[in-house]
């Protein structure tokens, strides 16, 4: 009697069985059912892993070093965990339950997800084992229940993502997330995919090459399909139909061949009558209103617009319908002029003419859609501004954004070369050479600069008008500051207005100039007798009167003797000795005397 085929299929694998398992030691399948057995005890007890995971694994594989497992001790445990983690899946699906929530303490498997990450993030197993156990539950989960493990994923992302961990398990990461992704249906599943791909954004650096078009690649096989010949039996413009949806195929793939004088013809044409329809045809405030997405409730996104031939009238009315063809148009614009490119690879000068026309016909659609037409064009400004710093970066190279500290270089047996200064030191020399450097300088308008006469005592001239009412206490000519930096720019500007508060001792309202200052104020200031003219003039130093001259008899005069004239205004001669003696005294002037010698 012949065996079934199955019967045969099963013999064949376990014939395959036996001789892998000849290939392994007997010892290590009792290491493993023994590591097994204790990694269960611990998912029966409800204490935090820090309290008996590490004295749990060292008892149960007993390893060389006391709290690091060698290269073979960390195979052998990451086999018996996966062994352990096919086991509970098992378990959840024949007991029909949840998977995360099958078993004891709120779920076996994150709580044995939470033992292995103790272990990994303190370094007591090998770091990339975590990853590896998370791949393993989402190969083996439905997609609902995917949901719940990348829901302990999410909550685990700091520990996940520090530098210890991640070095050795981004790869897996980002293999379990794409395989993910691709089991994902990008209608139906829109949220779960924006949720894995917000993670991979938090979890890798902007800087990873890995999530980086750098090529520019589109996505081509996001193809719209519309229909091609007109139906029977509906009433709508065809024409206008075909001419709709075929803007998309540029939108799908504006590569080089956009360029191309006759496509871009065709495109620029066609978009121009899909501007006029919007024109001729502009939505209503109450239209808005009953098409707002914001005040419903729940609302059920689509990437992708449905493309019959019975929907188009409802379309057209639908605002958001509008403003995603113009946000197309407005990308396709900003793609097509995007910094960076040459001039064989930019649009001619006619294309960028066309273009600004277009762009500006498609913001003033977008600001009169309603509701708040003019916000989401504020919006969309904005984030296509920020754009042009990826596509500059992208075109860098990617470079990171976070740098290494430089190490500074420790120069020795090298003095250093002093830098020649124009004056003392480099404050000084900065400041002397400020104006060299800045020519401009002394022209410009916001310059602080010396204010004039007049300027600068209008304060004090306000003060003294009586008609202000300015109390005394309050004036300008009882701060010290003010009146010295005032008699200053006097001294230099109004000198004669100085010197009457210098020479006339009037004060320093006397330097105030004249036409500042009221009429009654002026008048009396410079009317009043000033206090060098009641001074009492001094008396002039009166010459002594002159006295008769004597005239000595001849007689009187010894033999020798000579008669000498001496004036009156000239000095006495002092002798020598009286000089050297330090004795000389003024003599004072006297009177005219005539001698006269005997005959």
């Amino acid at each position: 009697m012949e065996a079934p085929p199955s019967a045969g299929l099963r013999i064949l694998l376990h014939q395959h069985a036996k001789e892998r398992a000849a290939a392994v030691p007997l010892s290590s399948h009792a290491d493993r059912d023994r590591i097994i057995s204790a990694f269960k005890d611990m998912l029966a007890k409800d204490e935090p892993p820090e309290n008996f995971a590490l004295q749990a694994v060292q008892e149960a594989i007993k390893p060389q070093k006391q709290t690091v497992l060698v290269q073979d001790e960390n195979q052998l445990l990451e086999n018996a965990l996966r062994t352990l983690m096919q086991e509970l899946v098992s378990s959840a699906v024949q007991s029909g339950q949840r998977m995360m929530q099958h078993g004891q303490n709120g779920g076996q498997i994150p709580h044995l997800l939470d033992i292995v990450l103790y272990l990994c993030e303190n370094g007591h197993v090998e770091g990339g084992m975590i990853f590896q156990l998370l791949e393993d539950l989402i190969e083996i989960s439905t997609i609902k229940d995917c949901k719940e493990v990348f829901g302990y994923i999410e909550s685990k992302q700091d520990i996940l993502g520090k530098q210890e961990l991640f070095g050795r398990g981004k790869l897996v990461m980002l293999r379990t997330c794409n395989q993910l992704l691709r089991r994902l249906s990008k209608s139906n599943d829109v949220v779960f995919c924006g949720r894995i791909l917000m993670f991979l954004a938090h979890f890798f650096p902007l800087s990873e090459r890995s999530a980086v078009n750098i090529k520019g690649v589109f996505n081509t096989s996001n193809e719209t399909k519309y229909e091609k010949e007109p139906p029977q039996g509906v009433s709508i413009d065809f024409n206008f139909y075909k001419t709709l949806w075929s803007l998309q195929e540029l939108f799908c793939n504006p590569g080089p061949t956009t360029l191309s004088q006759p496509k871009w013809q065709k495109f620029s044409s066609n978009l121009t009558i899909v501007l006029d329809t919007f024109e001729a045809q502009p939505l209503s405030e109450d239209e808005g209103k009953a098409n707002n997405l914001e005040q419903e409730e729940e609302v059920n996104f689509s990437i992708k617009y449905l493309t019959s031939t019975n929907l188009l009238g409802l379309e057209l009315k639908d605002p958001s319908f509008r403003r995603h063809i113009l946000l197309q148009c407005l990308i396709l614009f900003d793609y097509l002029k995007a910094p960076g490119k040459s001039e064989k690879d930019g649009p001619s000068d006619i294309m960028k003419e066309e273009i600004k026309s277009c762009e500006e016909r498609v913001k003033k659609l977008l600001e009169t859609i309603p509701p708040k037409g003019k916000e989401f064009l504020q919006s969309i400004e904005h984030i296509l501004e920020r754009e042009k710093n990826w596509v500059w970066w992208k075109r860098d190279g990617c470079q990171a954004y976070e740098k290494q500290p430089t190490e500074k270089k420790l120069i020795q047996d090298r003095p250093k070369k002093r830098k020649k200064m124009r004056l003392g030191n480099k404050e000084l020399h900065n400041l002397w050479t400020w104006a060299d450097k800045n020519p401009d300088v002394l022209t410009d308008e916001k310059r602080i600069r010396m204010p004039s006469i007049n300027e600068y005592w209008k304060p004090l001239a306000e003060d003294m008008d009586p008609t202000a009412g300015i109390e005394a206490e309050y004036h300008h000519k009882n701060k010290k500051v003010y009146c010295w930096k005032g008699l200053r720019f006097s001294a230099r500007q109004d000198l004669e207005s100085f010197c009457r508060y210098t020479d006339l001792g009037i004060g320093v309202e006397g330097v105030v100039p004249q036409e500042l200052l009221p009429p009654d104020v002026r008048n009396k200031l410079h009317s009043k007798p000033t206090e060098k003219n009641k001074r009492p003039k001094k008396e002039e130093p009166k010459l002594p009167e002159p006295q008769a001259v004597v005239t000595p008899m001849v007689e009187d005069l010894e033999e020798g003797e000579a008669v000498f004239d001496f004036d009156i205004n000239e000095p006495h001669k002092q002798s020598p000795d009286d000089m050297e003696s330090g004795e000389a005294v003024r003599s004072e002037p006297e009177p005219d005397i005539e001698y006269t010698s005997k005959s």
